[in-house]
């Protein structure tokens, strides 16, 4: 099969023969894929990895599955095959896959270390994307939508409409992050919100929160190039660096607030992670939605405690939130159009390295979104 696989730290290249996957368990799904994203994930896998990929030649444990194994997460495509037992979705339908992979999935694998009867205590309590053993299809725990073809459970399948391009349909996986990441806020219709950083988690918040029917949406980002992404979806934009005392500027926008109800930071660096918790109004609540490095940082418990603010985190997504990020596209809520503005390039999956991986890394403040598409199902420039 062809694949951009993950083999070994620093080595992901293009292959044509890596082994076909099948349809393990009855209640498993075989995917034609149609597109899939390259995550800011994805390339901390090659610059700083392996994270979640197994080491050392090693197993994960969660399945059992060694390296290689073809890469991506943020997939759409065609249902071609189905386990005897899954009555969710059928040959045919068009469908994106929730990646996450938790202990309840440890049933699917004979190889598992971890075979258990008793899910861990996040997954007891319906909080999967907390799983103690969480991991993901395309990042360790099974091969992904760098390829022709993926295998998952029905439970992570989630159906589309037809009518609902695939190429747009690979941005629900990131969509859902900051769906996520609102719904953790609290955030409710006609709030204010600061987005930290106009990458594509930066600007997939904004998406998000527009759908929400946010009052205001201020995006704090240095480089020119991404501000005007931003403000291309029709939010406003600031520029930390024209300010001496950016966070009071900041704070000033919100006419009559004394700041903003929610803050999220995407950007993971202290300045963004300080800016995002004193831009918040009193009880107001600041989300790290990035995902930092090993490295602590400080900051001052007084400055929640004073103004009964809220600091928390947003980790991952649930097939819920794909299931409303889905909808919200398909009614409008999420504009189509708003969508498409994130994907700055197509390329094929043999493409997928230098046009892809290489793009983001050298270029990244001129890519949002670059898709690889495994099966050419629509046109690259569709």
């Amino acid at each position: 099969m062809r694949a951009l696989a993950y083999f070994k730290k620093g080595d992901i290249h293009f292959a044509d023969d890596l082994p076909e996957p099948t349809i393990e368990n009855d209640e498993e799904v075989l995917i034609d894929v149609s597109w899939c994203g390259i995550c800011g994930t994805d390339l901390h896998e090659y610059l700083d990895g392996p994270i979640f990929m197994p080491r050392d030649g090693g197993e994960h444990p969660l399945s059992g599955k060694r390296l290689p194994q073809p890469m991506g997460h943020e997939m759409s495509g065609i249902v071609s095959k189905i386990g005897s037992k899954v009555t969710k979705v059928k040959a045919g339908d068009h469908v994106v896959v929730e990646a996450g992979c938790s202990c309840l999935d440890i049933k699917r694998w004979e190889n598992s270390s971890l075979k258990t009867n008793a899910a861990c205590s996040a997954c007891a309590k319906g909080m999967v994307n907390c799983c103690a053993h969480a991991g993901f299809t395309g990042l360790g725990v099974t091969g992904g939508g760098f390829a022709e073809r993926v295998t998952v459970s029905q439970d992570h399948c989630v159906v589309i409409p037809k009518e609902l391009p695939l190429d747009v349909a690979a941005l629900v996986e990131p969509l859902s992050v900051t769906w996520h990441a609102a719904k953790i806020a609290g955030f409710q219709k006609g709030q204010t919100a600061c987005v930290m950083g106009a990458g594509p988690i930066g600007l997939a918040a904004v998406l998000v929160l527009k759908g929400f029917g946010a009052s205001k949406i201020v995006v704090s980002e240095l480089a020119s190039i991404r501000r005007d992404l931003a403000s291309s979806l029709g939010v406003e934009v600031f520029n930390p660096a024209e300010h001496a005392d950016a966070i009071e500027e900041l704070r000033k926008i919100p006419v009559g607030q004394d700041g903003f109800d929610a803050a999220f930071d995407c950007s993971g660096v202290k300045a963004t992670f300080d800016t995002a918790l004193h831009v918040t109004t009193f009880r107001g609540v600041s989300v790290n939605v990035a995902i930092w490095g090993n490295k602590p940082i400080d900051y001052h418990p007084m400055d929640v405690t004073l103004k009964e603010k809220r600091l928390t985190g947003s980790i991952g997504y649930t097939v819920e939130d794909f299931r409303e990020v889905v909808e919200a596209i398909h009614s409008g809520r999420i504009p189509l159009q708003d969508c498409r503005q994130l994907i700055t390039g197509k390329q094929k999956l043999e493409d997928g390295w230098e046009k892809g991986f290489l793009e983001l890394m050298n270029h990244k403040e001129t890519n949002v979104k670059i898709l690889l598409t495994p099966n050419n199902h629509n046109e690259l420039n569709a």
